[in-house]
């Protein structure tokens, strides 16, 4: 089944966003740049946080600072890049509201949000080169959450159980 963003002959509808930020820590710090300009291209604004050289930080501090624009509005989405996209994804997704996913290929980077509604593509520096950051990145802006019930049923369903869980003693 293909995408709704897809074309014939393959090509992929990206709609043109307000902001998307990007963020990496020391790891992911060497594809940045390169990810920043692919955002560029699609949206009128591109906040890059987190490292600005390969000295170490901390992903919990640079993830928790990119979601936090996701969760006020600032940005419509997130592109995490540290060593494998794991500990982003983990730490992203102790956050209420945000959905995080890792996404080493298209396929998942387009099924995560038509299906799971994900706002924070996370990848693997260690794990790809810029080739493939721009198929996975291009795939993620152009997906959109679907409209079937099922998926939405689902994803209320995770909002329903981040409440329920806010709600218990730690």
């Amino acid at each position: 089944m293909r995408s709704e963003a897809e074309q014939s002959g393959g090509e992929q509808l990206i709609r043109r966003r307000r902001a998307i930020a990007v963020a990496s820590d020391h790891a992911g710090f060497p594809l940045k740049a390169h990810v920043h300009e692919l955002l560029s291209q699609h949206c009128d604004e591109v906040i890059a946080l987190g490292a600005t050289s390969e000295e170490p930080v901390d992903f919990p501090d640079v993830t928790r600072a990119a979601v936090e624009l996701l969760r006020t509005g600032k940005v419509e989405r997130v592109v995490l890049v540290c060593g494998t996209g794991a500990g982003a994804c983990i730490a992203a997704n102790k956050v209420n509201g945000i959905r995080a996913a890792v996404a080493h290929d298209t396929y998942v980077a387009r099924q995560c949000v038509e299906h799971d509604d994900v706002n924070v593509l996370c990848m693997g520096a260690w794990i790809v080169g810029p080739q493939i950051i721009d198929a996975v990145v291009r795939a993620f802006l152009a997906a959109e959450f679907s409209t079937q019930p099922q998926f939405r049923r689902r994803v209320a369903k995770l909002a329903q159980l981040e409440a329920e869980m806010r709600r218990e003693p730690s």
